[in-house]
């Protein structure tokens, strides 16, 4: 029974089947020593549409025990850091698949209450540890030497010095934080720049009007092309019941909800008879992080690797024996005619 199978009967059923279902699969996960990629994704895929249907305390025991998880799955991690502190303070404290920049984010969205906890963390970045003290008591909070600031920032920093008279003003460190904290999130857009050279709208154009065709090969090949992979792999992308792998690939080539939508209704139309199931569609691309698709897509490219090196192996060698054939026969001298 597949994952969608034990989601669909949750639902269905009572919420009290739902609460346990939510527990009993994080729980379960948890006590995995390594979890397999495929097994994060079924767990994201069980408790994601679970999550409006059960209560505050199961949330909270869920976020508890995915707190002390070493590969806790992301976008669910993310999804309970959504919730108010008194649900998401262990994994803001403790969580280790929260980056620096989520953490920016869930303070700009919830302010202090997050901040508070996050401040807890052990080896916070220095910038974000400024940032809220200066969120805290921006007039207390003293401007580093530019000294220090040049020993901590990452070299595209943008190291402001401070003036004596700044030092005075109300929320002085507030603003020498913020500017630093821009810096350091410009530096993390450029580097994430290089890992996306998919999303272009030349891309999308060549998916969306080979999938309209409703030829399954022209698509696959269209696909192939996109994430560079090889054509027996994106196949298999398209050839499972449920749109999973494709909604990874297309989060992994950065479409937005709408052109993402567009492209699997047309290669899985029966899978949207009503308002309902666009609705999960959406809520689970928003939730499926870039950073978990790009993981799957590397793994879809190494498969690709590894099947050409596996056909490239007894191609090369019938190639030598053909080769080393052909030498010992022109070394064999001719039969004389009688």
């Amino acid at each position: 029974m597949s994952a969608s199978d034990f989601r669909q009967i949750a639902i269905r059923a009572e919420s009290g089947k739902a609460e346990r279902l939510f527990r009993a699969a994080v729980s379960a996960f948890c006590s995995l020593t390594r979890p397999s990629r495929r097994e994060i994704a079924q767990l994201e895929d069980l408790t994601l549409p679970l999550f409006a249907n059960v209560s505050v305390e199961s949330r909270r025991y869920v976020a508890a025990a995915l707190s002390e998880c070493e590969y806790a799955p992301a976008a669910l991690v993310r999804r309970l850091c959504e919730e108010p502190v008194d649900v998401a303070a262990p994994l803001l404290i403790r969580s280790c698949a929260l980056s620096d920049i989520d953490l920016i984010a869930l303070i700009g969205r919830h302010g202090l209450p997050h901040a508070r906890a996050i401040a807890r963390r052990k080896d916070l970045n220095p910038t974000i540890a400024q940032l809220i003290r200066a969120l805290e008591k921006p007039t207390l909070v003293s401007v580093r030497q530019p000294e220090a600031i040049a020993n901590t920032a990452p070299e595209s920093a943008e190291i402001v010095a401070p003036s004596p008279d700044s030092q005075k003003e109300p929320g002085a460190a507030a603003e020498n934080a913020r500017r630093r904290l821009r810096s350091l999130m410009r530096a993390d857009a450029e580097s994430g720049a290089t890992v996306n050279p998919f999303a272009g709208a030349e891309t999308y154009v060549k998916l969306r009007e080979t999938a309209l065709t409703g030829n399954a090969a022209f698509f696959q090949t269209a696909l192939a092309d996109a994430l560079e992979i090889d054509f027996s792999t994106a196949r298999s992308l398209t050839a499972n019941q449920n749109y999973a792998l494709l909604l990874a690939a297309l989060r992994a080539l950065d479409f937005g909800e709408e052109r993402a939508f567009l492209i699997t209704a047309a290669v899985y139309p029966t899978e949207f008879p009503h308002p309902q199931a666009i609705r999960i569609f959406l809520d689970r691309y928003r939730l499926l992080h870039r950073d978990a698709a790009l993981d799957k897509l590397r793994g879809w490219k190494a498969e690709t690797l590894s099947k050409a090196i596996r056909n490239a192996g007894p191609i090369a060698a019938n190639a030598d024996i053909r080769k080393a054939d052909s030498e010992n026969a022109a070394a064999r001298p001719k039969a004389r005619r009688v």
